[in-house]
Protein backbone atom coordinates (compact mmCIF):
# COMPACT_ATOMS: atom_id res chain seq x y z
CA UNK A 1 0.00 0.00 0.00
CA UNK A 2 1.33 2.98 -1.02
CA UNK A 3 1.65 5.89 2.07
CA UNK A 4 -0.59 8.69 2.54
CA UNK A 5 0.91 11.77 3.17
CA UNK A 6 -1.46 13.53 5.93
CA UNK A 7 -1.49 17.00 6.49
CA UNK A 8 -0.45 16.55 9.85
CA UNK A 9 3.09 15.90 8.53
CA UNK A 10 3.22 18.91 6.69
CA UNK A 11 4.53 22.34 7.57
CA UNK A 12 4.27 24.47 5.60
CA UNK A 13 5.69 27.77 7.35
CA UNK A 14 8.71 26.42 6.90
CA UNK A 15 8.50 28.07 3.60
CA UNK A 16 6.93 31.21 1.68
CA UNK A 17 3.16 31.29 0.52
CA UNK A 18 2.32 29.32 -2.10
CA UNK A 19 0.74 32.01 -3.78
CA UNK A 20 0.59 36.02 -3.48
CA UNK A 21 -2.20 38.75 -2.50
CA UNK A 22 -4.24 39.59 -6.10
CA UNK A 23 -2.91 36.15 -7.37
CA UNK A 24 -6.01 34.54 -9.17
CA UNK A 25 -6.42 30.94 -8.55
CA UNK A 26 -9.26 27.97 -9.12
CA UNK A 27 -10.58 25.94 -7.21
CA UNK A 28 -9.72 22.33 -7.32
CA UNK A 29 -12.72 20.77 -5.57
CA UNK A 30 -16.60 21.64 -4.20
CA UNK A 31 -16.44 23.46 -0.56
CA UNK A 32 -19.32 23.61 1.23
CA UNK A 33 -20.17 24.98 4.79
CA UNK A 34 -19.09 23.10 7.71
CA UNK A 35 -20.45 25.67 9.75
CA UNK A 36 -17.89 28.16 10.08
CA UNK A 37 -19.04 30.74 7.47
CA UNK A 38 -21.59 32.72 9.02
CA UNK A 39 -24.57 33.67 7.20
CA UNK A 40 -25.07 29.67 5.40
CA UNK A 41 -26.25 27.13 6.32
CA UNK A 42 -24.63 23.75 7.11
CA UNK A 43 -24.01 21.83 3.69
CA UNK A 44 -24.77 24.64 1.53
CA UNK A 45 -22.53 25.11 -1.52
CA UNK A 46 -19.86 27.81 -0.71
CA UNK A 47 -17.57 27.21 -3.94
CA UNK A 48 -17.76 24.86 -7.08
CA UNK A 49 -14.95 23.31 -8.78
CA UNK A 50 -13.05 24.92 -10.80
CA UNK A 51 -14.41 28.43 -9.65
CA UNK A 52 -11.78 30.94 -10.12
CA UNK A 53 -11.02 33.81 -7.72
CA UNK A 54 -8.62 36.23 -6.02
CA UNK A 55 -6.50 35.89 -3.02
CA UNK A 56 -7.20 38.72 -0.99
CA UNK A 57 -5.67 37.68 2.86
CA UNK A 58 -2.68 34.95 3.85
CA UNK A 59 -2.97 33.63 6.92
CA UNK A 60 -2.15 30.94 9.22
CA UNK A 61 -3.96 27.60 11.24
CA UNK A 62 -2.09 25.63 14.01
CA UNK A 63 1.33 27.09 13.30
CA UNK A 64 1.53 24.83 10.70
CA UNK A 65 -0.88 25.95 7.19
CA UNK A 66 -0.89 28.66 5.42
CA UNK A 67 -4.81 29.55 4.50
CA UNK A 68 -5.55 31.65 1.69
CA UNK A 69 -8.68 34.32 1.49
CA UNK A 70 -10.16 33.81 -1.50
CA UNK A 71 -12.57 36.21 -3.21
CA UNK A 72 -14.58 34.09 -5.59
CA UNK A 73 -16.03 35.99 -8.09
CA UNK A 74 -19.36 33.49 -9.44
CA UNK A 75 -20.50 33.03 -6.42
CA UNK A 76 -19.68 36.16 -4.05
CA UNK A 77 -18.27 34.37 -1.28
CA UNK A 78 -14.68 34.57 0.90
CA UNK A 79 -13.32 31.40 1.49
CA UNK A 80 -10.24 30.23 3.37
CA UNK A 81 -8.50 27.76 1.93
CA UNK A 82 -5.24 25.50 1.95
CA UNK A 83 -3.45 25.43 -0.68
CA UNK A 84 -4.00 21.74 -1.59
CA UNK A 85 -7.28 23.12 -2.22
CA UNK A 86 -6.02 25.61 -4.92
CA UNK A 87 -4.53 25.62 -8.40
CA UNK A 88 -2.36 29.14 -9.73
CA UNK A 89 -4.17 30.60 -12.80
CA UNK A 90 -1.35 31.13 -15.46
CA UNK A 91 -1.33 33.18 -18.45
CA UNK A 92 -3.56 35.78 -18.31
CA UNK A 93 -3.57 38.07 -21.06
CA UNK A 94 -2.91 41.28 -19.25
CA UNK A 95 -0.43 39.72 -16.56
CA UNK A 96 1.84 37.00 -18.39
CA UNK A 97 5.22 39.05 -17.45
CA UNK A 98 5.70 40.14 -14.57
CA UNK A 99 7.76 43.14 -14.37
CA UNK A 100 11.15 43.48 -14.66
CA UNK A 101 14.38 45.27 -15.07
CA UNK A 102 15.79 43.09 -17.88
CA UNK A 103 13.36 42.23 -21.00
CA UNK A 104 12.30 38.20 -20.94
CA UNK A 105 15.21 37.54 -24.22
CA UNK A 106 17.93 38.51 -21.37
CA UNK A 107 16.68 36.79 -18.74
CA UNK A 108 16.52 33.01 -20.74
CA UNK A 109 20.21 33.56 -21.26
Amino acid sequence: MAKIVRDSEVVELNGPPAFRYGERVRARRMVRNDGTYAGKEIGDLLVKKGEEGVVVSIGTFLQQFYIYGVEFMDSGNRVGMKRRELDPLFGDEEDEELPCALPAREIAQ
